[in-house]
């Protein structure tokens, strides 16, 4: 009995803890719907008027057109960042039109210095941290949980996403940034600041009432040199843009036309492609994707012969750990809607990890994909996500289907409850089934404590008992205090093969405190005082894990920082020998080393940006120094260039040796519609150290590209726990993609 991971006396306690929960929940909701739907403490009502107009406007970047005199201004914006509810340091007023296919902004961001308004980024969909720009959230259903979100610089640039349930993306970020919406965009800079006008379809949005039309609507600018954040609504320094529930209103939208969302895209590839001792083989084939709305808040999308060809490579990486390796994704068919799909476990283990499909996971090979279908969106409370995908035999990797179901009830202010199931089904002999449920609930308190609580199992050929995992923590964020604390217990059987789980066999005790000041210096925006601990032995109690961190951080006004591990001490036990390079291994054993960090950015307003980390200390019975610089430059707006180095200098009982990485990315843009991109890697860890990947995208139509791709190495790299030597390919790839919409 010693071996189950919980007895029945665990399991009553944990169904009593869920069934109080709930109760408390739906009191809580009830007292939210008596208040009304924007109840809020600290919630300004915010509304702005759209005016319809017979025509569009010029949409030249301008606002020079007459329509745009006759809209209402939406102008009073408060600082989120440095000073939170301030007024801003410069001026932004947006006019909102509509026509009966389109809504279209007008945005006028003012700035007494236009010589130094940061403009440097041209390539569609890549971060604009570093550029000055404007950010438009629209919930069209006006449920206060998801939304879209457009992005615009100066030069007219776009990017977009979703926002889930108010939450961050798995992949880092407040975004789902695997959305890629049609909508047009240009942009001027003025002598008196910076205007642009954009355009989005209703279809865009999948918006097909045209009655008693109410929206929820924010707007955000950002000001690179000042590093100042300025938001329409919900600008508390905890909330930011994607806080949906506090977003302002938009009324005046009626007798608009149906704007169903129905795209049809298929592509054309040929391809060289040759793999190490292999003969070299020359496809040339096609595929086709399909978006359709069944309604206003509910997508269907279709994949047939998926390719990812002009998907981004990898960052390669070198892994100093026992245990796997985090790569987020970047694939768009499974990128897009995939807040949907979280499931979250721990800071990075996720019940459902959509790399585990159609890559090897050890070898970071692609695996064919038949097809797949996804449905995502909701009913009513109800949020629902469903995906059923087909691959074919690759190598070790035998024919699979993945099903997956979520199902996440929406409470009250970011709150829910919700299941979620995964099938596996593969034609491997000894591994031809796996399966995997969860329950989980986030409930949101007094608006910044948050309480998870998660319960999850699964069911693989050949493996019983611990195949269960649960999972319970307490947090708080307000402006000067995070804080955590978090239990979690991991059987030595749990396998959700199409997840991702650090480490298994584990008793976690994880808490976390990080105080946040704010002293009246010049130049100096934010100290932090961060100190974590966390106890991890098996489930018998075995001491394995344990580490404790004292951390220091600055933030600068002009965006430069500085991130130092005062101490971070670890006790880490080896049960299987850790091939960590070549024919060199860590040896079994209980091993007690502390290591220390210093990192240091620069302020981020500048052509040349740096940044340098220096960690150093004990490593497993000996030392490793690790030192790695980064830089950035970009002379003008067409072209950039960064370059970054790593160097891992080990000494072990059994030898000393080094490790470097390295990689030089250089982008030049002919304009927003045709750039080249260009990323070249070395890994002296493998026998063939250098890879290198070129793109060309020419993005003739809206969402419809030509790509160009040469790429020598690999795309994908390995989740593995140790170093495996990866599986090198020559690829040279042309792709063409047409976008109808019927």
């Amino acid at each position: 009995m010693k071996n189950k991971l919980f007895d029945q006396s665990n399991y009553l306690v944990l169904g009593v803890i869920f069934v109080a929960l709930v109760s408390l929940s739906g009191r809580v909701e009830a007292q939210s719907r008596a208040n009304g739907p924007s109840s809020h403490p600290d919630k300004e009502s915010r509304t702005a008027q759209a005016m319809r107009v017979d025509h569009p406007p010029k949409l030249d970047g301008t606002l020079d057109d007459p329509l745009w005199q006759s809209a209402k201004l939406v102008s009073d914006f408060r600082q989120r960042e440095p000073y939170e509810g301030e007024p801003p340091t410069e001026k932004t007023e947006v006019r909102i039109l509509y026509t009966r296919n389109a809504i279209y902004f007008g945005v006028h961001c003012y700035d007494y210095e236009p010589s130094r308004i940061v403009a440097t980024e041209l390539r569609r969909d890549v971060s604009q941290d570093l550029d000055d720009h404007f950010e438009i959230l629209i919930n069209s259903n006006h449920d206060r949980r998801g939304a879209y979100v457009f992005e615009i610089n100066p030069l007219g640039t776009q990017a977009d996403g979703l926002v889930v349930e108010e939450q961050g993306n798995t992949n880092g970020g407040d975004l789902d940034s695997g959305w890629d919406g049609v909508w047009t965009s240009e942009a001027r800079v003025t002598s008196g600041g910076w205007t642009a006008t954009i355009e989005i379809p209703f279809s865009t949005l999948n918006f097909t009432r045209s009655k008693d039309v109410v929206w929820g609507l924010n707007f955000k600018r950002f000001i690179r040199r000042k590093n100042e954040e300025d938001l329409w609504s919900g600008y508390r320094r905890t909330f930011g843009i994607t806080k949906v529930s506090q977003a302002g209103e938009l009324v005046g939208l009626t007798d608009i036309g149906s704007g169903r969302l129905f795209i049809v895209k298929p592509y054309g590839l040929a391809t060289y492609d040759k793999q190490a001792g292999q003969n070299p083989k020359f496809p040339l084939t096609g595929g086709l994707d399909v978006k359709y709305g069944i309604r206003s808040n509910l997508v269907l999308n279709l994949t047939g012969n998926t390719d990812f060809a002009d998907t981004d490579v990898d960052q390669e990486q070198f892994n100093l750990t026992p245990f796997k390796i985090f790569i987020p994704e970047k694939r768009q068919f499974f990128l897009e809607n995939t807040g949907i799909f979280n499931f979250d476990l721990d800071a990075q283990d996720q019940l459902f990890f959509s790399r585990q499909i159609g890559i090897d996971p050890v070898t970071g090979q692609q695996v064919p994909i038949n097809g797949g279908v996804k449905l995502t969106g909701s009913l009513g409370r109800l949020e629902m996500g469903f995906m059923d995908v087909d691959t074919r035999s690759s190598g070790p990797n035998p024919h699979s289907n993945y099903a997956v179901a979520r199902l996440k009830e929406s409470l009250w202010g970011g709150s829910y409850i919700g299941v979620m199931g995964i099938d596996k089904r593969s034609g491997s002999v000894l591994d031809n089934y796996n399966q995997t449920g969860g329950v989980d609930t986030r409930l949101v308190f007094f608006r910044d404590f948050v309480i998870d609580v998660d319960l999850a199992g699964t069911r693989s050929a050949g493996r019983s008992g611990g195949a269960s995992e649960v999972g319970a923590s307490l947090s708080y964020r307000s402006n000067w205090l995070d804080g955590i604390v978090e239990r979690r217990k991991i059987g030595r059987n749990f396998n959700p093969e199409v997840g991702f789980v650090e480490r298994t066999d584990s008793n976690e005790t994880y808490g976390d405190l990080n105080f946040k000041v704010r002293p009246r210096l010049p130049g100096l925006r934010e100290l932090q005082f961060e100190g974590f601990i966390l106890h991890a032995p098996d489930t018998l109690n075995v001491a394995q894990t344990q580490e404790w961190q004292a951390t220091f951080r600055a933030e600068f006004n002009s965006g430069a920082y500085t991130d130092n591990d005062v101490a971070h001490v670890f006790m880490q036990r080896i049960t299987t020998p850790l091939n960590i390079y070549k024919n060199i291994f860590i040896p079994n054993g209980l091993y007690h080393f502390a290591r220390h960090q210093l990192t240091y950015g620069s302020r981020q307003d500048r052509r040349f940006t740096y940044n340098f980390f220096e960690r150093f200390g004990g490593y497993y019975g000996g030392t490793l120094n690790e030192f790695r610089v980064q830089a950035s430059y970009r002379p003008t707006p067409k072209f950039s260039i960064s370059a970054s180095q790593t160097w891992n200098r080990f000494g072990l009982p059994e030898e000393n040796f080094s490790v470097d990485l390295a990689s030089m990315q250089a982008n030049y843009s002919f304009s927003r519609f045709l750039t080249f991109s260009s990323i070249v890697q070395m890994d002296t860890a493998n026998t063939q150290a250098v890879s290198a990947n070129f793109r060309l995208r020419y993005n003739y139509r809206p969402d419809s590209d030509l790509f160009i791709v040469y790429n020598v190495g690999t795309q994908f790299v390995s989740l593995a726990a140790a170093n495996p030597q990866q599986i090198r390919e020559t690829r040279f790839a042309v792709k063409f993609t047409y976008s109808f919409f019927p």
